[in-house]
C-alpha cells in the first residue's frame, strides 16, 4: 500500500498507522518518541501482549537463539545436517525399490546404505551412486551385506560407474559453506519429490 503524503506547515511528512490503535501517525513524531510502529509507548507496550506481539516477540527470540547456536557449529555438526537431509533424499529417491543388498520388501525400518562407507571413502560420502536404500538388517547387523550389495549395485548403475566408485581415491575436504549447500540442495530435491507426487 503506498504511502500517503501531506503537508503540515508547508512541509511534506510521511504517515503510517499504529500497529495497535491503527490511528495515523506522523513518522516524524515516530523518530522522535523512538517507536516506528506505533503512537505512543503504552500502545507497543498493549501490542506486544496481544496474541500477535506475543507471536512475534517468539519469533525475534527464536531466530537470536538460532543465529546464536549457529556460531556454536562446528564443521562436524554441519557435515551431519548435509548428510541427515542427503539420507532423506536417497530413502524418498529409492522410495519403491527394494533393499539394495537383500532385494526384500518389507515393513521395518530402512536407511540410507554407503557402498563404500563414509569412514573408509569420505570423498564419496554424498555420491548419489554410491548410496542406496537398504534395510537395517543388512545395514546394521551384516555390515551393509556388502557382497550381494556390489551385485545388485551393478544391476542399478553399470560396471564401469561402480569400478569409478571403487578407485576414486580423491581427497576431498568439504568446506561449512559447501556442506551448508549440500544441505539446502537436498532439501529442496525432497520437497520437489514430494509437491510430484503430491500430484499425482
Amino acid at each position: 500500500m503506498p504511502t500517503r503524503m501531506y503537508r503540515i506547515s508547508g512541509v511534506k511528512s510521511r504517515t503510517r498507522r499504529c500497529a495497535y490503535c491503527k490511528q495515523k501517525v506522523s513518522t516524524e513524531d515516530a523518530k522522535i518518541n523512538g517507536l516506528r510502529a506505533f503512537c505512543s509507548t503504552d500502545h507497543a507496550l498493549a501490542w506486544l501482549n496481544t496474541e500477535k506481539g506475543q507471536n512475534t516477540l517468539q519469533k525475534a527470540r527464536n531466530k537470536k537463539t538460532k543465529a546464536a547456536r549457529e556460531k556454536l557449529k562446528t564443521k562436524s555438526d554441519y557435515a551431519k545436517e548435509a548428510q541427515t537431509a542427503f539420507n532423506a533424499y536417497i530413502r524418498l529417491r529409492d522410495d519403491d525399490k527394494p533393499c539394495i543388498s537383500c532385494g526384500r520388501y518389507h515393513q521395518g525400518q530402512y536407511h540410507a546404505g554407503h557402498y563404500r562407507t563414509t569412514a573408509a571413502a569420505p570423498q564419496i560420502r554424498f555420491n548419489t551412486y554410491n548410496v542406496h536404500k537398504q534395510c537395517s538388517v543388512c545395514n546394521n547387523h551384516k555390515s551393509g551385506n556388502i557382497v550381494e550389495y556390489r551385485i545388485n549395485l551393478i544391476a542399478r548403475i553399470g560396471q564401469d560407474r561402480l569400478e569409478e566408485l571403487e578407485n576414486n581415491q580423491a581427497s576431498r575436504p568439504y568446506s561449512i559453506e559447501y556442506l551448508q549447500r549440500l544441505k539446502r540442495i537436498f532439501q529442496k530435491k525432497v520437497r520437489i519429490i514430494k509437491k510430484i507426487r503430491e500430484k499425482c
